[in-house]
């Protein structure tokens, strides 16, 4: 709720700014088309319930690399319709007190190209306190290159044998994935954190590890 009404008293200010100005100034105040975009996904964002603030900090990273506006436009929207299937997920495995993190995450798998099913099956049957570290590594299986049904099982078969085992696995998932990057392999996964440059590796800031 306060993301929401924070986005429409920008918006509000924002039309507030043009009443006053004359013809020709509004015209020059109009938000340039890639501006426009942001604002609109934001928009949404709110509307959804999605915290605004998973996308502002990409639009701030794109303009403090001085990408293109419409390029970051795009990249949020991309990662706004992420959100959203993640979102939709979550609530399908009816997991309650969903956070900033756990949205985040979910999404990253969304967008390495997890399945819906096989994301539905983590957040439903993961413990609590392990659902995030088992879906990230469920999005390090798929970005290597695994089948999410593969993927799945792997990840469930180490939270069966307890916390460790899925450390592990997920310590030997992101070393793999180090040292494919250093080979310069698997630019193409997007794990919605880069824009307009090569995304750091889906298992690349997630949540600590569990103990």
């Amino acid at each position: 709720m306060y993301e929401e009404m924070k986005t429409m008293k920008r918006i509000l200010s924002f039309a507030a700014m043009l009443a006053v100005l004359p013809a020709g100034a509004q015209a020059q105040a109009q938000p340039a088309p890639g501006e426009a975009r942001v604002e609109a996904s934001l928009t949404a964002a709110a509307q959804a319930g999605i915290p605004v603030a998973l996308l502002e900090r990409k639009v701030a990273e794109g303009r403090a690399k001085g990408v293109p506006m419409e390029r970051i436009a795009a990249a949020v929207e991309t990662r706004l319709q992420a959100l959203l299937r993640a979102q939709s997920v979550l609530q399908r495995a009816r997991v309650e007190s969903t956070t900033e993190g756990d949205l985040a995450v979910a999404a990253d798998a969304v967008q390495v190209g997890v399945s819906e099913a096989a994301l539905l099956a983590i957040s439903t049957n993961a413990p609590r306190e392990r659902r995030a570290v088992a879906t990230a590594v469920l999005a390090d299986l798929v970005a290597l290159g695994h089948a999410s049904e593969r993927a799945l099982a792997q990840v469930q078969a180490a939270l069966g044998r307890g916390p460790e085992a899925l450390v592990n696995l997920q310590a030997r998932t992101g070393a793999e994935l180090r040292a494919r990057g250093a080979q310069g392999v698997g630019a193409g996964v997007n794990s919605g954190r880069g824009v307009g440059v090569r995304p750091d590796p889906p298992g690349r800031g997630r949540p600590p590890k569990n103990p």
